[in-house]
């Protein structure tokens, strides 16, 4: 059991709690804020620390997540050279053992050479990894994704016999990497952040993640909202222009485009309003050409003057953002290729900031956004009951209001910090106490 001592504020653990090992391609990252909270969050409960496979990224990070990169133990070109040389003495030493777990990773059918590049860049820093784990006392092993964390996480378990664990949602099961049912199989257990997901990991492939997968949602990412609410007597329809808005990556999975087309129907029908679509990153983030998709159909539905698109937003300026607008649009569809958010955490940061919701009833969507009580749910890939549930919220304030209230209470309640990385940290405790024992035993 080791002691571990963090930096600043972070307190000194004695022994009997496991220390867990987190395992990402960057840590901070602008578009994982609720990793972010997850981590620092679990640094107060747990001895914990962070790796990353690859250099830092703090493009558009807050100063809150600037301040703790320090803390992080960073990879990528600088350590290729010891990380090669620990590669080459494994395989010096255990020829057959280094074949057998290439294999692993070398036998799939890759989706692209890019996810072939990063899982064979994560199997060499799971050999590294595996002996600085031993050698800093880490108990548990855990990657927050199930891809290339995951396959850096799985190689370290195997050569230091630590158990690791992972997380899986949304997207990451369908369209699924070849080797996401072995991962499954392999880890301790398997984190869910919604109830949607949890269902289909259990179900996924042959259902070997049956009985292992704990739910924890996850956590509230921005200061609680301190705006008081006006006690004048809410009129009957919003004030015009009725400030809508949308955020997050130019996804497939993310709708905007469906967006823009009920903005025009909007227009058409005579609504006074302006939409704010924030968000970016297209082919630099990976996520092929949506941005430019978005302003083609903007440009073509002759909505310039409409549609607001200020690009990527920091962190510290989304509570700002937020009490600028009246209402949230989130107009989630399932791709073609079964991509799919859970719960995007902008739902949850509006839900909790106090502005009425409209949402499609893709995959966990329905948990948070309930319809007609927490916000208006509408049917994917519809722009016509889009429009309309916007309208309806723009002309009856009264019930905007009413739906603001309730799914503020859910967000505090269901995604508040301190009870969910308790739970998780319980979980962690609870699966480490259990090897222990079987160990003893």
């Amino acid at each position: 059991m080791s002691k571990t001592t963090f930096w600043g504020k972070h307190p000194t653990f004695t022994p009997g709690l496991p220390h867990v090992a987190y395992v990402l391609l960057w840590y901070p990252l602008f578009t994982q804020p609720f990793i972010f909270r997850e981590v620092e969050g679990l640094k107060n409960l747990l001895p914990l620390s962070v790796y990353s496979l690859y250099g830092y990224n703090l493009r558009h990070c807050s100063t809150e997540m600037r301040a703790a990169a320090n803390e992080t133990h960073t990879f990528g070109i600088r350590t290729l050279i010891p990380v090669l040389a620990e590669c080459f003495h494994f395989l010096a030493l255990q020829p057959l053992r280094f074949m057998r777990l290439l294999k692993h990773i070398l036998f799939y059918h890759w989706h692209s050479w890019e996810m072939l590049g990063e899982n064979l860049w994560a199997f060499f820093i799971g050999l590294y990894l595996g002996r600085l784990f031993k050698e800093a006392g880490i108990d548990m092993i855990y990657a927050p994704w199930p891809r290339g964390t995951a396959t850096a996480a799985w190689v370290a378990s195997q050569v230091s016999g630590i158990p690791f664990a992972t997380a899986a949602r949304g997207d990451n099961l369908e369209p699924a990497d070849p080797d996401l049912g072995a991962k499954l199989t392999a880890a301790s257990f398997i984190r869910a952040n919604n109830a949607a997901d949890k269902q289909r990991i259990e179900q996924f492939d042959k259902g070997q993640a049956k009985g292992k997968v704990e739910l924890i949602y996850n956590s509230l990412t921005l200061p609680p909202d301190t705006f008081k609410e006006s006690l004048q007597p809410v009129p009957q329809v919003m004030p015009r222009p009725v400030r809508i808005l949308a955020l997050g990556r130019f996804d497939v999975t993310k709708g905007f485009d469906i967006l823009i087309q009920a903005c025009a129907i909007l227009r058409d029908k005579g609504l006074d309003f302006r939409l704010t679509l924030a968000g970016g990153g297209g082919t630099v983030m990976g996520l092929g050409r949506m941005e430019a998709q978005i302003l083609k159909l903007r440009r073509e539905l002759q909505l310039e003057d409409l549609v607001y698109l200020p690009g990527l937003v920091s962190h510290n300026e989304l509570p700002n953002i937020l009490h600028a607008h009246n209402i949230f649009a989130a107009p989630c569809v399932v791709h073609s290729s079964g991509r799919r958010d859970g719960i995007p955490n902008t739902v949850i940061e509006a839900l909790a900031y106090g502005l009425p919701v409209v949402s499609t009833t893709v995959n966990a969507l329905p948990e948070v956004v309930r319809n007609n009580e927490t916000g208006l749910a509408v049917p994917p890939g519809d722009p016509s009951a889009l429009a309309d549930a916007l309208l309806s919220l723009a002309d009856d304030a009264p019930l905007a209001a009413r739906l603001a209230r309730n799914g503020k209470d859910l967000a505090l309640k269901m995604f508040d910090p301190d009870r969910n990385n308790q739970q998780l940290a319980n979980i962690f405790i609870r699966h480490y106490t259990r090897q222990e024992g079987t160990c003893a035993a």
